[in-house]
């Protein structure tokens, strides 16, 4: 199969699944008027930046997740964060994992599941960061100040519940699908 056709495939399929994963595999936690969710959109976009490298990887996480946010009454104001952050998460894992730990060059496992695992955690950890914060500032500059710091706390603790969950499932779906993948030849050479 032509490579290019392959990977545009799979991009979609990625996209596809972290839009269904995000949209029917959610707890909605309501702060207020404003809402925020326990999911595991952001593992969909650390295997799909594992399979596919981070650009693309992340690229089909946050077409996905945003997809979600912008079907979404409750998110749509959310989109542009959403596209932004799950990006963000493609690219770490994508470099942590392939430039810095070279996870496609390597056959043994340990080394493997060690480049995976910090790859998940530097990627989510990123997005514990960088999400409440977009999201301070955004409310921040709409609501005001109280309900920015209301939310701003919440937003963190489901950020590091959604990271903790992420990380775990990620690394042992991807290490579960890695002989697969290596004998199927998926994974990027150079992602």
């Amino acid at each position: 199969m032509n490579k290019k056709v392959q990977k545009l495939t799979l991009c979609a399929l990625f996209a596809a699944l972290s839009y269904v994963v995000f949209t029917f595999l959610q707890i909605k936690i309501p702060i207020g008027a404003d809402t925020t969710s326990i999911h595991l959109g952001n593992a969909v976009v650390v295997i799909a930046a594992l399979v596919l490298g981070g650009p693309l990887g992340g690229l089909a996480g946050a077409i996905g997740m945003t997809i979600g946010d912008l079907l979404d009454p409750v998110y749509i104001t959310y989109a542009p964060k959403t596209l932004i952050c799950k990006m963000v998460i493609g690219l770490i894992v994508g470099f942590v994992a392939h430039r810095l730990g070279k996870i496609n060059d390597s056959q043994d496992r340990s080394h493997i599941f060690k480049w995976v695992l910090l790859s998940a955690v530097c990627g989510l950890l990123a997005n514990v960061i960088l999400d409440p914060s977009i999201g301070y500032f955004y409310k921040l500059l709409i609501l005001g100040k109280p309900a920015a710091e209301l939310s701003f706390k919440i937003n963190v603790a489901a950020s590091a519940i959604n990271a903790v969950m992420s990380t775990i499932v990620s690394v042992l779906v991807y290490m579960g699908l890695y002989p697969i993948l290596r004998k199927e030849h998926l994974g990027l050479q150079n992602a």
